[in-house]
């Protein structure tokens, strides 16, 4: 059982709040963020699951709004991916130290976040199709079953292709929530015992506070400052990786 102190649900609120906050914004980064601040008061394994459990409630009501942009056979490589490297990073999560490949993921992050920041014109991949979708959603599972990270390459993918905000986020936000559910149905049974769930309905107030006002940012901003935010949004996340 996990002491319900006040310092352990400060760190809770935080991070459900601005993860929250991140995802309905930018419809990913909600691992990234809140992981960044639960590790500091929980076991890695706990907050693995913590984040799939809130991530995956969270992007069931973000997913909603944007029913329209999904598009299933866009989608599907990615999910196809994801069913074959969930497992092993679930495997690699309780077996290996994480720490060295989420410093090496966050150094990524931040050197092409701040590429994408200040390139006038990002490149524009058009190789590979469904083949590399897949191997993009293989990766996106491996990190997901590792510390819930699914949607970070799948994001940078949808860059890289050119996709418009909506496109894009019709593909990373479900892809997300897939890989949630799938590594939750994997870890929840060994790590949410009863303290688990307290802190998982502690954190449900502060992630629907978080989740409608970015849901509301995300609603003004055009496809330049989507693709700025985004950019910044890496940024912060691979800083908060490395740190």
């Amino acid at each position: 059982m996990v002491a319900l102190s006040m310092q352990t649900l400060s760190i809770v609120w935080a991070g459900a709040f601005l993860g929250a906050l991140a995802a309905g914004g930018a419809g990913f980064a909600f691992a990234l963020v809140a992981s960044s601040i639960w590790l500091h008061g929980l076991e890695p394994l706990q907050t693995t699951a913590l984040v799939v459990a809130c991530g995956s409630l969270l992007h069931v009501t973000l997913v909603w709004p944007i029913r329209g942009s999904i598009e299933p056979a866009r989608l599907l490589p990615f999910v196809i991916g994801a069913v074959v490297g969930i497992p092993i990073g679930v495997l690699a999560l309780t077996q290996f130290n994480s720490s060295a490949l989420k410093i090496s993921l966050g150094a990524f992050l931040t050197i092409y976040g701040c590429y994408a920041l200040l390139a006038p014109r990002l490149p524009h991949v058009t190789f590979g199709g469904r083949a590399a979708d897949g191997a993009i959603g293989f990766i996106g599972g491996v990190l997901g079953g590792i510390g819930g990270y699914s949607g970070v390459i799948p994001t940078v993918w949808t860059q890289l292709r050119g996709w418009s905000k909506n496109t894009a986020r019709g593909v990373y936000q479900p892809f997300i929530l897939f890989a949630h559910v799938a590594t939750l149905l994997l870890v929840g049974a060994a790590s949410f015992n009863r303290g688990g769930v307290t802190l998982f309905l502690c954190a449900l107030p502060p992630l629907a506070a978080g989740a409608w006002l970015g849901f509301q940012i995300y609603g003004r901003l055009d496809e330049r400052r989507f693709k700025q935010v985004l950019s910044a949004m890496l940024v912060a996340s691979g800083v908060s990786l490395v740190l």
